[in-house]
């Protein structure tokens, strides 16, 4: 299957969901969805500003938005530990599972946001699972985890998913410190609405955060003039966030002094005070409606546009005008989907002149019940968890959950990842939040205005108007991976370096169960290789026909994204009261590698058909069965009836029965040696036929792609290792990781006395994952597995999504004591 490199939004369209579309049997409009296309929903007085509007969703179809969301295991490692996860692919609009990418792309970036591992993942209807070993040469320290599809590369790598996790290494020396307080401080300012003006009323929202941890401070605040005069005093309500409100003047120019614990004090600018512009204020006016109050410091009347929008989603697109610096506008908060909803205040002219983000609490969810079996278990002892989700209270649903169970101990300083909490929440944002779930566990007006306050020091990151009004013709160079790793490559011309377009280029993997893909190389040389079944690593061999194309180089290229965000990992800051925790990591780890390393290292075998890229064939000959000759020229004359040799003076050529047509191609086949494409017949002649088990013919045309070849013969060597066949030295040979190989947790059992009485330890700090733990109809699972030999409390965190789009998550915990 061939792609350009780099497609328009239409011409990506045309490509995807034209012909070939057709064939497979699916619908047009199945494609537009897909692609966020919503020119159908009701849109609330769109008419006088009808333009605006219909740019916006112009731009919601050229850049259809996916959502990653990561369910880590746990959120603290130990080097020689591994890394489990659960990969949800959605809809970025809808939150529904989306079956579009077929790859998902894990790293763990270190602090310069280099890639330490990595790993493509496999999808299948939205999910996927893998892990990732975390081998001892590792450096302790905070660490990134992100992930991402093929699509997702065309946008800002702000909307990867992306989750700190610490990883310790036990078997270096980790310069533990004593717990004294080396905090360093830093507050922002955020005016509501973008600016502060003169004249007009403004709410600012602040954050504090102790920058070596990244977590929020106490202080305590005031608001200076240039007279040195408290204009307002203010303190954090939640996680170092908080506002106050006051008028700022035309003496334009503030100053906060911030007072932290221990003394240390800051003293920080306010943003500029603009001499003209807006403010936008947001408030509940009665109970289900806003009221959004734009205001202006200017005497003349002007019209005003309203728009807000959830996740492209357009939930109001209303006007006003501007009297006697003031506008109105009312907003049914029902008219909002659940999440973050954008205001943008648009002026006369359509120019954005002050924004504001409003959080709609979701009022449906996956509920998740869990019920354990007694609420505190001994060493080596089974639990068996019950599991019901319900869309909501009597109401069952199926669900697809991911399970992990963890002991707690002090190295967990970070929470676990929220599938509710990111769809809604932290995957429209900007930077960092703290603690994120508490926003949907706890009520009541001081979390609405924790909310608030936190609507108001997060920016959207989802896209900028600039792109909106000033649209262009949209390139993507990374098309959605709908059948499977997309090999990306590239031909040059070996003497000038330069790009080289229509040539056809082969990639093939040697093997048992071999692989072979072919392309053509794009105007600027680029060349994608559907490897659909890629699994594991394998030697490829990339070759053009040499015989045609002899003075081409080939490439490959990274798949992986090589555009980093914003770095928010704090260093890695380790003090003496870890000590026990680390050193109990530290034997858990030695003996879970020293007595279950056969255990720890099986993997399932992927499910793909054993059956040759090219089918079932017409004619295939078990060398064994017959009569070995020593010359391969009496093989194909005496065995290969379907297969006609001749001899002219450019050396040998085969001609493959048509059999649909009762004749001979007059062209030469595609020939293969463990599926690796042979240009030059001579070189099969001159291989020794002992070294070849197997022979295969296909009759008729063979199609893959646009290569179409005038029937294959394939030979297949008792290795699948090309048995010493001369490669070409034109042709690249370079070893490449396919999708990961699925490795199996494993986890003892104490089903016996004998089992129980063991003495090989049970030190695992990791007592259970399950990544595809289903619901049915009913919404009933049951997961069991036994503690280990380490007393202590145990977390357990459950991760789901319904197939319409419902996250849930739910944590619980457990205790296990021994015996006195």
């Amino acid at each position: 299957m061939e792609h350009t490199q780099s497609l328009s939004a239409c011409r990506f369209l045309k490509t995807r969901f034209g012909a070939p579309f057709r064939k497979t049997g699916y619908k047009l409009a199945f494609a537009l969805s897909l692609l966020g296309l919503a020119a159908g929903q009701s849109i609330a007085q769109t008419k006088s500003f009808p333009r605006l509007v219909y740019e916006f969703q112009e731009h919601g179809k050229k850049a259809f938005q996916e959502k990653v969301f990561l369910h880590l295991d746990r959120p603290a490692y130990a080097c020689g530990e591994t890394m489990w996860f659960k990969v949800y692919n959605v809809d970025g609009m809808r939150h529904q599972p989306l079956d579009m990418s077929k790859v998902a792309y894990v790293e763990v970036l270190d602090a310069g946001q280099k890639p330490v591992l990595q790993g493509k993942i496999s999808l299948k209807k939205g999910t996927g699972s893998g892990s990732l070993v975390l081998p001892v040469t590792l450096e302790p320290g905070n660490y990134t985890v992100r992930a991402y599809t093929n699509w997702m590369k065309n946008f800002s790598p702000a909307y990867y998913f992306q989750q700190p996790v610490t990883i310790i290494n036990t078997f270096q020396p980790l310069g533990l410190k004593s717990a004294a307080d080396t905090a360093a401080y830093a507050i922002q300012f955020f005016p509501e609405g973008g600016n502060l003006v003169q004249g007009l009323p403004s709410k600012v929202a602040f954050k504090a955060t102790n920058s070596k941890t990244g977590k929020g401070a106490s202080f305590q605040g005031e608001v200076l003039d240039k007279a040195g005069k408290v204009v307002a005093s203010f303190q954090p309500a939640r996680s170092g966030i908080g506002n106050f409100s006051f008028t700022p003047s035309g003496a334009g120019e503030y100053t906060a002094v911030v007072r932290f614990a221990g003394g240390k004090t800051i003293r920080q600018k306010l943003p500029q005070v603009q001499a003209q512009g807006f403010s936008l204020r947001v408030e509940e006016s009665k109970p289900g409606q806003l009221q959004i109050t734009a205001q202006g410091n200017q005497q003349e009347p002007e019209q005003l546009y309203l728009l807000g929008h959830t996740r492209g989603t357009v939930a109001v697109a209303a006007t006003a005008t501007l009297q006697n610096g003031k506008a109105l506008f009312s907003v049914q908060k029902d008219s909002m989907a659940a999440g973050i909803t954008h205001f943008t205040l648009f002026n006369g002219q359509h120019k954005p002149v002050a924004e504001r983000l409003f959080f709609t609490t979701p009022t449906r969810g996956l509920e998740i019940e869990t019920t354990l079996s007694k609420p505190q278990f001994g060493p080596r002892e089974k639990v068996t968890m019950d599991l019901l989700t319900q869309s909501k209270p009597g109401t069952p649903t199926a669900a697809n959950l991911s399970l992990a169970v963890f002991r707690n101990d002090n190295l967990q300083a970070t929470d676990p990842a929220d599938i509710r909490a990111y769809l809604y929440l932290t995957s429209d944002l900007k930077g960092t939040v703290e603690n994120p779930s508490a926003y949907f566990t706890q009520t009541g007006p001081q979390a609405e205005e924790a909310l608030d306050n936190l609507m108001l020091t997060h920016g959207w990151s989802r896209f900028t108007w600039e792109e909106v009004l000033n649209p262009q013709i949209t390139n993507y160079a990374f098309v959605p991976e709908y059948g499977g790793h997309l090999i990306r490559g590239k031909v040059t011309h070996s003497i000038t370096g330069a790009s080289v377009k229509d040539i056809r280029t082969y990639l093939a993997a040697p093997g048992r169960n071999v692989r072979f893909y072919s392309s053509v190389s794009a105007p600027d040389g680029s060349v994608l290789f559907e490897a659909k079944d890629f699994f594991g690593p394998k030697e490829v061999v990339v070759q053009t026909n040499w015989l045609k194309d002899s003075t081409y180089h080939f490439q490959l290229l990274n798949p992986f994204s090589e555009k980093q965000a914003e770095n928010n990992l704090h260093a890695l800051d380790l003090s003496e009261n870890l000590k026990e925790a680390i050193l109990l990591r530290h034997h858990d780890v030695q003996a879970q590698n020293i007595y279950f390393e056969r255990n720890l290292n099986r993997f399932k075998a992927p499910g793909i058909d054993s059956i040759s890229f090219y089918g079932k064939p017409d004619q295939q000959f078990l060398l064994d069965d017959f009569t070995r000759f020593k010359v391969m020229e009496e093989v194909m004359r005496e065995y290969v009836p379907g297969v006609m040799v001749r001899k002219r003076r450019d050396g040998f050529h085969f001609l493959v029965m048509d059999l649909t047509n009762d004749r001979f191609f007059q062209e030469d086949p595609l020939v293969l040696l463990d599926g690796v494409p042979v240009f030059d017949i001579d070189q099969i002649m001159a291989f020794d036929p002992l070294k070849v088990r197997k022979l295969e013919v296909m009759t008729g045309k063979y199609y893959n792609g646009s290569l179409v070849s005038s029937g294959v013969v394939s030979y297949t060597t008792y290795k699948g290792d090309l048995a010493g066949f001369p490669v070409d030295t034109r042709a690249l040979l370079q070893e490449y990781e396919g999708l990961q190989l699925q490795r199996e947790f494993y986890a003892p059992t104490y089903d016996t006395e004998e089992q129980k009485l063991s003495r090989l330890p049970d030190w695992r700090n990791l007592l259970y994952w399950s990544p595809d733990l289903t619901t049915e109809a009913t919404g009933k699972a049951t997961a069991q597995f036994y503690t280990g030999d380490q007393a202590g409390t145990y977390t357990v965190v459950v991760q789901g999504l319904t197939k319409d789009g419902l996250p849930g998550s739910k944590i619980i915990s457990f205790e296990v004591k021994k015996p006195l």
